[in-house]
């Protein structure tokens, strides 16, 4: 079978181009890219997609996701997860180890993989865990995961606070070719906080998570990643401290990259106002002058990747008092549409947007994905930049529901997800 994706504009992030381009798919790979109408085979073996006003993009590759899957399959599982990826665009996803019991051994690995295979949707790189039980103690058999088939490795939502175990984290994980993801916080200044610590959380009387609590950690990092000279990933950067940090490193040749959530550059602190639970997350919505920053931060390169830090949880988590709430919100289907706000606001370019949620993030994590080229795997996605609409809970396929954006306007939708040139997500008219 082959398929004509035609009268499309093709977003091409390793290059920084746009063209209008019909493209060829078989045998599961893009076979040919073409300026738009010089395809003239016509016969029966032929599968014609018109995306007239669509753009085709590298499928996203998210690498921070929740699956809950093992031990809370009533928040998310792997199908549903990859229900919602595959919804938003999203054609690979990087799991956390933040299960019960925790991915800190090749058996988990392996149930999670064989999870994925089954769904047959998007494709699961396992995230597994620093230390056993995500204790911050003893560091997880690196090498017997990275056989299962981890990708990378992190303690997320726990910190390693023992800056020795952290350094031997590094220097381990790059002998075996993993990539190292920091939750960096410092919970001694976070302990009881729900929200940024500043002018809001005062007026509303919730305890405060200042920012100094990420930016010290982040600052560890760095300076275990100079000691070492161990690459070192950042994730969830929400204040502007942590970005002029990554900034300085940076330019002093430190091997670190960097993620932001598209929360961190849409909503500011003052969300919470209204105590929706849905606004509570870890780390909190900062200042506005924080989302200048990460704009910023995003527009020069600082901030390599886009990742959603998707965190469904479920009613009974959230539907409560605002400071007994868990933390965490789902992204996986709101993504795209606030990355694209950035092209509008003209933060970015629309392929250095692209290339923020596809090219940079499989790269960091040494994956195959975020490429458009002859030869290549068909991994892709149709999306309508200007698809305006109002986010209701029924639009959402992840089995959670806890997004702030329900109910908000957004604009640019995924019509269409391929993945080895077989259709497995389309919008329905």
């Amino acid at each position: 079978m082959t398929t004509l994706i035609k009268n499309a504009e093709v977003v091409d992030p390793e290059r920084g181009t746009v063209k209008k381009s019909d493209l060829i798919i078989e045998k599961g790979n893009i076979a040919k890219i073409l300026p738009r109408g010089d395809f003239d085979f016509k016969g029966p073996g032929l599968k014609t997609i018109d995306a007239s006003g669509k753009l085709i993009v590298p499928g996203l590759v998210d690498m921070h996701v929740h699956l809950r899957e093992p031990g809370h399959e009533y928040k998310e599982t792997i199908v549903t997860g990859a229900m919602a990826g595959v919804a938003g665009g999203f054609t690979a996803l990087a799991c956390m180890p933040n299960t019960l019991p925790p991915n800190d051994c090749r058996s988990v690995t392996e149930f999670i993989l064989e999870r994925a295979k089954k769904a047959g949707l998007c494709r699961i790189y396992p995230v597994a865990a620093i230390t056993i039980g995500q204790k911050g103690e003893t560091l997880t058999e690196f090498g017997d995961l990275k056989k299962a088939g981890a990708k990378a490795v992190s303690d997320d939502g726990f910190p390693v606070i023992n800056s020795e175990v952290m350094r031997r984290c590094l220097e381990y994980a790059r002998y075996h070719g993993l990539t190292v993801i920091s939750h960096s916080e410092d919970t001694a200044l976070s302990k009881g906080g729900v929200m940024h610590e500043g002018d809001v959380s005062t007026r509303i009387g919730l305890a405060g998570i200042p920012a100094a609590s990420e930016e010290i950690m982040v600052y560890r990092e760095i300076s275990l990643a100079g000691l070492t000279g161990c690459p070192v990933h950042i994730a969830h950067v929400s204040t502007a401290g942590a970005v002029e940090l990554i900034r300085r490193a940076k330019e002093g040749n430190i091997p670190v990259t960097a993620e932001t959530a598209p929360h961190y550059f849409s909503l500011d602190h003052r969300a919470v106002i209204g105590y929706d639970p849905n606004t509570k997350i870890n780390p909190p919505l900062r200042t506005e002058k924080d989302i200048q920053e990460i704009k910023r931060g995003l527009a020069e390169g600082v901030i390599d990747a886009i990742a959603t830090d998707h965190a469904p949880h479920s009613l009974l988590e959230k539907h409560i008092e605002f400071d007994k709430a868990s933390f965490g919100i789902i992204g996986l289907e709101t993504a795209l549409a606030l990355t694209l706000n950035l092209v509008r606001e003209g933060v970015l370019k629309l392929p250095e947007a692209i290339k923020k949620l596809s090219y940079n993030p499989a790269h960091i994590l040494g994956i195959e994905g975020g490429r458009l080229f002859e030869g290549a795997r068909a991994d892709l996605a149709i999306i309508d930049p200007d698809y305006e609409y109002v986010l209701e809970e029924k639009d959402i396929n992840s089995k959670s529901r806890n997004t702030p954006f329900i109910g908000k306007p957004l604009k640019g939708r995924n019509d269409l997800t391929m993945i080895g040139g077989k259709i497995v997500w389309q919008r329905k008219r």
